[in-house]
């Protein structure tokens, strides 16, 4: 049960299978680094169209949260993906994880490429650092599409927070493990931000009502009916933002992205997300 926890939470994970689709075009994907508020931060462009920022989960990169979605995606927007400070590409500081950092980051990121307004894709700890740009940053907020996120404690499953305080490599998803190491052969280096996610989940603090209330732009909220995050949260985070949508999709963490632990080959799940949230984008 502390491995399961600890796999569909504190590494928030998509799929790095390759998405094959007949009307998927090719394109061409700009990459790059951006220095940061001290950290070199890297991200990918992809497609055309109105921007759409991809956020990762915890203990992540792009391809393993988003590899499924990502070129769907593509076909109509301007996809921004961006790996978060010591995930995959991008490097580390000397300071602790926090969301309202990463959505920091985020936002300094977006200033650098000029690009003054965006909707806002996030899955797990992505959709967490994504509520924290809605708060922090609303001036850059098109709309949020928050996935499989919680603001308080109460938002977990029973056990989830017993089982951080057993989370080590041992019980890190090898996915994961074998995905970071690829772009970073560094182990010591997994190490570390495979612990400062932990930590950072271990001493999450509650954020009041009153966060969310302040949230401004459209929100989807989505959540799998056998997630991590209860459905009773979800549907209390739909209630407290002003302007949100509540989305309740079947499968476990992860699987209306069709994430690498738990991606069913040939599910059309992963699509239909896409489709409902291109909806929600496109009012």
């Amino acid at each position: 049960m502390i491995r399961l926890l600890i796999s569909f939470i504190l590494f928030f994970v998509t799929g790095s299978c390759q998405v094959t689709n007949a009307q998927t075009k090719v394109m061409k994907t700009q990459t790059g680094y951006a220095n940061v508020n001290g950290i070199k931060m890297y991200y990918e462009i992809h497609g055309e169209g109105k921007p759409l920022v991809l956020i990762h989960g915890g203990g992540s990169t792009i391809q393993t949260t988003f590899g499924n979605i990502l070129p769907l995606f593509a076909n109509k927007y301007k996809v921004i993906a961006i790996e978060l400070q010591a995930h995959g590409h991008t490097s580390d500081r000397n300071a602790p994880e926090t969301f309202q950092q990463d959505a920091d980051d985020v936002a300094a990121l977006l200033q650098q490429l000029s690009i003054s307004k965006a909707s806002f894709f996030g899955f797990s700890n992505g959709g967490t650092t994504s509520l924290q740009i809605g708060i922090r940053h609303p001036e850059i907020v098109d709309k949020l599409v928050i996935t499989s996120s919680a603001y308080q404690r109460e938002g977990m499953i029973p056990g989830f927070f017993e089982a951080m305080q057993h989370a080590n490599l041992t019980n890190m998803p090898k996915p994961l493990q074998d995905a970071f190491l690829k772009i970073n052969p560094d182990t010591n280096a997994l190490l570390t931000m495979h612990n400062k996610d932990r930590d950072r989940m271990i001493a999450f603090p509650d954020w009041s009502d009153d966060d969310l209330r302040s949230i401004k732009a459209p929100a989807l909220i989505i959540n799998g009916d056998k997630d991590v995050v209860t459905n009773e949260h979800a549907l209390k985070m739909s209630r407290m933002i002003p302007n949100a949508e509540l989305m309740i999709l079947p499968g476990v963490h992860g699987a209306c992205l069709g994430e690498i632990c738990v991606a069913i080959p040939g599910s059309k799940l992963p699509e239909i997300t896409v489709e409902m949230v291109e909806e929600f984008l496109d009012k």
